[in-house]
């Protein structure tokens, strides 16, 4: 039997007693952009800002725990990024395969269960294995969900999905009249976890880049200017106290 987590505090009881617990997002998805310009701000190297955005990425799991969020997951790599400099691609799958190896204790010690979304069988297989190994050391975890989208893009995962559910046809395992957009939903690679409740972008983008676009159709959408590297766990709680703040009318007037 694992041992219990060990706990947090990030967040004063006078900030609990701000949120409403029963309207705690169970599904927070991010875009963690801005570990570059962070990087340039601070006079630092690319590599700098990416490995700091790897270190805030385990911080923002664990306040997100502290508050009931059950799932976090995180745009890391998606299947344009392989256009950027051969170089830049190879320095971010060994700071995943770096952030893994360091990170495992940790992830174990606070409950996080290691997860992912994507086609992993596209990436080097030192990074591939990592991302193996950390789902089984956290396999029994089951605090909160981290789940890294790699080497995933919307598009593609939903190709995927025709492609799975014509061969379920072909092979009489459903009907055509079965197919319903909750049949598709679970063909998805988040099928595990649900759609999530409020998308988080950092660094002022105002775009989806091909991220969870079936999954977000009725996802709170939150844009904050601050950095991916300085979003720290204030800036996350200010984000679902905003969520709470709006009329969720999941597609009703």
């Amino acid at each position: 039997m694992r041992q219990a987590s060990l706990k947090t505090n990030f967040y004063s009881s006078q900030q609990l007693s701000a949120l409403e617990l029963q309207r705690i997002p169970r599904h927070l998805t991010i875009i963690p952009d801005g570990n570059r310009r962070w990087a340039k701000k601070n006079h630092l190297p690319a590599f700098s800002g990416h490995r700091k955005g790897g270190d805030n990425l385990i911080e923002i799991v664990k306040a997100a725990r502290e508050l009931g969020v059950k799932t976090v997951s995180i745009y890391l790599f998606s299947t344009e990024n392989w256009s950027r400099q051969p170089e830049e691609v190879n320095m971010l799958m060994w700071l995943l395969e770096d952030f893994l190896t360091k990170q495992r204790d940790t992830m174990i010690d606070y409950g996080i269960k290691v997860c992912s979304i994507g086609d992993l069988s596209q990436l080097p297989s030192h990074a591939r294995q990592a991302v193996e190994e950390a789902k089984i050391a956290t396999a029994s975890c089951d605090d909160i969900n981290m789940v890294m989208a790699l080497n995933y893009g919307s598009r593609n995962e939903i190709c995927r999905a025709v492609c799975a559910i014509i061969a379920d046809m072909d092979s009489k395992k459903i009907s055509k009249d079965k197919i319903d957009e909750n049949l598709i939903s679970q063909y998805l690679d988040t099928t595990p976890w649900g759609d999530p409740d409020l998308f988080i972008r950092t660094s002022g983008e105002m775009r989806l880049s091909n991220y969870l676009l079936w999954q977000m159709s009725y996802a709170e959408i939150y844009v904050t200017e601050v950095l991916w590297p300085d979003f720290n766990h204030n800036c996350l709680f200010n984000a679902i106290l905003n969520f709470q703040s709006r009329d969720r009318r999941l597609g009703g007037m």
